[in-house]
Formats: C-alpha cells, sequence, structure tokens
C-alpha cells in the first residue's frame, strides 16, 4: 500500500508542476519556474521509488492519469478552460482508467 500512496504524491507533485508550467510563462518568470522544477524533480523521485515495488505500465498510467485529471481540472478552475460535457466525460473515462488499473494490480 506505501507505494501507491508514494505513486499518488508523486502524481500530485506532477499536477504541480504542470500548473507550474502556466505560471512560468515559458520559464521567464523565475519563482514559478524554480518550483516547476522542483516539483518535476519530486514527481520523478517519487515515480522512481514506486515502481520499485509497482508494475512500470501501472505505476506509469496511473501517474500520468493523476496529472491528467489534475491538470485538467486545474484548467477549468483556475484558467476558466472549457467543463463541456464532452470533455468532462472524458476526465471521467481517464478516473476509471486509473480506478480500474489500481483495482487489478496486486498491492
Amino acid at each position: 500500500m506505501q507505494a501507491w500512496v508514494v505513486l499518488f504524491l508523486a502524481g500530485l507533485a506532477e499536477i504541480g508542476w504542470v500548473i507550474g508550467l502556466k505560471y512560468s510563462e515559458g520559464f521567464t518568470r523565475n519563482v514559478a519556474s524554480t518550483i516547476t522544477l522542483v516539483l518535476l524533480g519530486a514527481s520523478m523521485l517519487l515515480l522512481a521509488e514506486a515502481v520499485k515495488s509497482l508494475p512500470i505500465g501501472t505505476a506509469y498510467a496511473v501517474w500520468t492519469g493523476i496529472g491528467a485529471i489534475g491538470a485538467a481540472v486545474a484548467g477549468v478552475m483556475l484558467f476558466g478552460e472549457s467543463a463541456n460535457p464532452m470533455r468532462l466525460l472524458c476526465i471521467g473515462l481517464i478516473v476509471a482508467g486509473v480506478v480500474g488499473l489500481k483495482l487489478s494490480t496486486p498491492s
């Protein structure tokens, strides 16, 4: 179970660095750029730790799924991106895939 917690934290860090990319404005803003790079490093290190005991394909898919879901939700909430029904359906499908991978992988 600990590997799943580490993987979840890696996914949260991924959301952070993806949002940071927007705020860094192409790495032209120093503070936002630094935070983005720190979160990117943390995300990679946590992912590396999680894959010591989780299958790489499952861990990578869950990690990117958490990041994709978080980035999409943040885009709607922070940047006024569209929340149309098709987009929400697709986010729901990603959630279903992440949950399915978790349920089908031994802890």
